[in-house]
């Protein structure tokens, strides 16, 4: 095992994927010689060459539009959006294009392009450098959607979204980057847990609470802050959103009885409701509660000085557990 930021976790990822296929080639906006914003591929154009680390112009519809290009000419290119808040001028290429392209052709064309996405806020950004737009991409048909969380996902979910003949929005929580874990780099992709299966992070018997990318960290902080008073929290790192591993969900909601899911997106339209409503037609003679969501609100991302109290946060998440046992919240100290 290497102990690896995720940042360095995704840049050893894609230097593994680029040595193993001369097809894979990266494209985005100062990820050559600067390495990228968030450093994450420092270091490999000098190793593999301007051709294979391409420097590309302020345009992300230019870039995925090249990277269509690129997959019909048999290329697996791998494309960073620089901020969350940078996709919406590619949003047309990526949900008419990219997602299309195999339907449209009866199966001739693949478009094997991995989307690389800062997502999320924390960080203290400027305007349109914090956003959550996963929603948009989970509802578009023919894209595959997946969220990292901790180094040693990022490290092999990377590889697999390049190594897929699907189209994939691979999102990365910029909070998270310098987060630091353990990372097998010396592991078969082909025993690794396909990038579509949720995972297990904490096991719990009271509340299943779902989540991706950086609010597992806070959903695994909740679970131990609740067992100090007596409530197990089972906590699911979803991974992918489209698709999403439902059979783990609802097995976990069917022991537990009870539903808490938690994203900084917003609530109207988002990822949750959609968990809430699949996991209820799936579960509901096992629930005893309501399903509650925690998230972002219905906002324009606010400033960066009050972006915490816009992300959700351990005591809303613990309120949110309470809720859905229907007592009041005595972690928090709101009444729930």
């Amino acid at each position: 095992m290497t102990t690896l930021t995720l940042a360095k976790a995704l840049n050893a990822g894609l230097r593994r994927a680029l040595a193993a296929d001369d097809k894979v080639v990266l494209m985005g906006e100062d990820i050559g010689s600067l390495g990228g914003v968030f450093r994450v591929t420092d270091g490999l154009k000098a190793e593999f060459g301007a051709h294979r680390v391409v420097d590309t112009p302020l345009s992300e519809s230019g870039i995925v539009g090249t990277a269509v290009g690129l997959a019909y000419r048999g290329f697996r290119p791998v494309i960073e959006i620089q901020f969350d808040g940078f996709v919406y001028p590619a949003f047309d290429q990526i949900v008419a294009q990219v997602a299309k392209l195999h339907y449209r052709s009866r199966g001739n064309v693949r478009m094997p392009i991995t989307i690389r996405l800062p997502f999320g806020g924390g960080i203290g950004a400027a305007e349109h450098h914090s956003e959550s737009p996963e929603a948009y991409f989970a509802h578009t048909a023919g894209l595959r959607v997946v969220a990292c969380s901790n180094p040693a996902d990022a490290y092999v979910m990377v590889q697999q979204a390049i190594a897929s003949d699907d189209p994939v929005l691979f999102l990365e929580p910029k909070r998270r980057y310098h987060v630091k874990g353990d990372v097998d780099e010396t592991g078969n992709l082909a025993d690794a847990k396909p990038m579509g299966l949720a995972t297990f992070v904490a096991p719990g018997d009271d509340v299943t609470l779902v989540t991706y990318g950086a609010l597992v960290q806070t959903a695994r902080d909740a679970a131990i802050a609740a067992a100090e008073d007596g409530i197990s929290i089972e906590v699911i790192d979803l991974r992918s959103l489209a698709p999403v591993d439902y059979e783990s969900v609802a097995a976990s909601v069917r022991r537990t009885g009870r539903l808490v899911v938690a994203h900084e997106a917003g609530e109207q339209g988002g990822v949750g409701a959609e968990i809430v409503a699949a996991v209820t037609e799936r579960c509901f003679e096992y629930l005893e509660a309501a399903p509650v969501r925690i998230t972002g609100h219905d906002i324009p991302y606010p400033p960066a000085k009050l972006e915490r109290h816009h992300l959700p946060d351990l005591d809303r998440i613990l309120d949110g557990v309470d809720r859905a046992l229907g007592r009041p919240n005595s972690l928090s100290g709101v009444e729930a």
